[in-house]
């Protein structure tokens, strides 16, 4: 299910996590060669992209990403 962005934090491992307007989260990084997400390291970046429609999986039902590590 699509969900806008909200806002920005990090986590304990200094990794941004979008906070999404259905109240999850999900990460978002920038790791080369794999994953070129510059943009997220920069705050003008970040806003940027408040507002940009993230998948939560969690909203889609998908049970693996409820762990609670």
């Amino acid at each position: 299910m699509l969900q806008a962005i909200t806002g920005w934090h990090q986590d304990e491992e200094g990794d941004w996590v979008a906070e999404l307007a259905c109240g999850h989260g999900q990460h978002v990084r920038h790791t080369p060669p794999f994953r070129q997400r510059a943009w997220v390291l920069e705050e003008n970046g970040r806003r940027q992209f408040l507002g940009f429609e993230l998948n939560c999986r969690i909203c889609d039902g998908d049970d693996i990403y409820l762990v609670d590590w």
